[in-house]
């Protein structure tokens, strides 16, 4: 068997030398070829529904740096878009949906994923796995509920998720149902992924941060741990990477819902979780994307103090949210050759 270091270390395994890496959006604008076959599809879900421009987006980095994992180019909002719920991104002001906030907008949505919707995403996940490296892992994803809520009651991306925030306390009965309804469609969502051929997945609740403790366990820790136990039904052995967008009591929580590892956001401190997480948890992170935009020797430290501090345990060295489009390419070649150069 072609040994995977990524999934050596997702199964708790320390690996000698320098920890696996990928990072996160790690197709995507900051890359000229990326840039050159968006341009060729008419809207962005377009670009996700097309198996071909999928399979070509997910690919570019792994040629270009040779990644230990591909992450599937696609997007969190296409759940709700299988979701029967309107779904368009409008450059320079990203997703617009038909806003879910009324019991009737609600009675709207499909009862269950529309599979069929998202056939070219499953189409795709098999043409990148029979063209990756045979050491390279293949990573599915989706939105956690309570970030894709957010973005389905307000109908766009908003600095603060209040819409979904006020609809959360001035109705909690009919959150509930949208939040049970998202929980059960990511089951199956990930579920095929699996059977597509993705070799782990992680679940993205980039928006876990801005709810207090008391909603972060019902909106966020619940639905979490929902589906973990649902998709390990049917797959016991499931490789789930948790990414709560949060702070370090919630990075605590959230690693006791069962996920195989768990991902720490920039503002964690990774000494400190080290200290803190489970004995033996895997770890993801968690480079602070400004510093990798910046570069030189704030990024050479920041690298080193990261693996110091995670040594102790599996780590895959990620970044703490996607990689910016004004990265230079010059300096993600930087942050490999100070990562692989390690002894």
């Amino acid at each position: 068997m072609v040994d995977k270091p990524f999934l050596r270390t997702i199964d708790g395994h320390r690996i000698d030398g320098p920890p696996p890496v990928w990072l996160m959006r790690q197709a995507g604008r900051y890359l000229a070829e990326y840039r050159e076959i968006r341009a060729t599809a008419p809207s962005f879900l377009d670009f996700c529904y097309t198996p071909r421009l999928a399979i070509e987006a997910t690919l570019q980095p792994i040629r270009r740096f040779a990644f230990d994992a591909a992450i599937l180019f696609s997007d969190i909002l296409v759940v709700p878009d299988a979701l029967g719920q309107t779904v368009s991104f409008e450059t320079g002001h990203g997703p617009r949906l038909d806003p879910v906030a009324t019991p009737e907008a609600f009675g709207l949505l499909r009862d269950s994923l529309d599979l069929d919707r998202l056939a070219p995403v499953f189409e795709a996940i098999a043409g990148i796995k029979a063209k990756l490296p045979a050491e390279t892992a293949l990573i599915g994803f989706c939105g956690a509920p309570w970030t894709v809520a957010s973005y389905m009651v307000a109908g766009r991306g908003t600095p603060d998720q209040a819409p979904a925030r006020l609809l959360a306390y001035r109705d909690p009965d009919l959150f509930s149902r949208l939040i049970d309804r998202l929980v059960e469609a990511s089951i199956l969502y990930l579920d095929t992924q699996f059977a597509a051929g993705v070799d782990a997945v992680q679940i993205f609740d980039s928006w876990a941060g801005v709810l207090p403790q008391p909603a972060y366990l019902r909106w966020c820790q619940a639905p979490l741990e929902a589906i973990v136990r649902g998709l390990r039904k049917t797959r016991p052995e499931a490789r789930i990477i948790g990414f709560p967008r949060a702070s370090g009591g919630q990075i605590l929580t959230a690693a006791s819902s069962g996920v195989s590892a768990i991902g720490l956001d920039t503002a964690v401190d990774p000494a400190w979780a080290h200290r803190m997480l489970p004995a033996g948890l895997p770890v993801q992170g968690n480079l602070d994307p400004l510093v990798l935009m910046a570069g030189g020797a704030a990024l050479d430290q920041a690298v080193d103090d990261i693996c110091d501090a995670l040594s102790g345990r599996p780590h895959v060295f990620n970044l703490g949210h996607g990689i910016l489009p004004e990265t230079p390419v010059a300096h993600v070649e930087q942050m490999l050759g100070r990562l692989r150069g390690r002894a």
